[in-house]
């Protein structure tokens, strides 16, 4: 992994190319949350309990960027290294910035293939209940920031077959790998810190963005 160098609440780590940082969320970033409704009180975790994780990663168009998410602050040492992993195996990400989720309507991908992480929401039901907007009652793994959804086009949400975006229809065979799909070294790589992978969910509903501290 290389050498580490601890500075305050921060965490910073270089090899190859690649560079990570772990930082507590600075209160501009906090109030962009809150006015996004990503976060409000009742919400199973505070602020003081997150990070904002800040990684290189390799893009569909070949440059490396710098990418951005909200992880809970148990975790986020472990996804530096999972982010080292995609980027040393040349995985692909679409776009991943704290824009993305926490400004809606504003500077979001017009493509909607964002990477997320810390929301705080229920869990949302399978499609197959054919209600679009049913919850399921409990927080989503997301609400504690032990979640992260990667590259959604490419890795669709998909119960009884279906799924609620139309642009992701053809990556429901997963069987015609493209770039951007989940391989089975991603599932390994957040494997190596315990996390499990929506696709591998038994039954008909597969969340094969999905990764968290669970499985759930």
């Amino acid at each position: 992994m290389g050498p580490w160098l601890n500075v305050g609440l921060a965490v910073f780590t270089s090899l190859a190319g690649f560079h990570a940082s772990v930082q507590p969320v600075a209160p501009s970033t906090r109030a962009a949350v809150v006015t996004a409704s990503e976060w409000h009180a009742g919400c199973p975790v505070s602020f003081s309990q997150l990070r904002v994780l800040t990684v290189s990663y390799r893009g569909f168009d070949k440059h490396v960027h710098q990418g951005q998410l909200i992880v809970n602050a148990a975790d986020a040492p472990g996804l530096v290294n999972v982010f080292r992993r995609l980027y040393d195996m040349h995985f692909p990400i679409h776009h991943m910035s704290l824009g993305d989720t926490y400004r809606a309507g504003q500077g979001r991908p017009a493509d909607g293939d964002f990477s997320a992480s810390f929301e705080c929401r229920q869990a949302a039901a399978s499609p197959c209940t054919g209600v679009a907007t049913a919850r399921t009652g409990s927080w989503s793994e997301h609400a504690f920031g032990e979640a992260i959804d990667l590259n959604p086009v490419e890795n669709p949400y998909v119960g009884c077959g279906m799924t609620r975006d139309k642009t992701a229809l053809s990556y429901i065979d997963r069987s015609n790998v493209r770039r951007g799909m989940v391989t089975p070294a991603v599932v390994r790589a957040f494997a190596s810190i315990g996390w499990g992978w929506g696709g591998a969910w038994s039954g008909s509903t597969k969340d094969y963005m999905h990764f968290s501290a669970t499985g759930h």
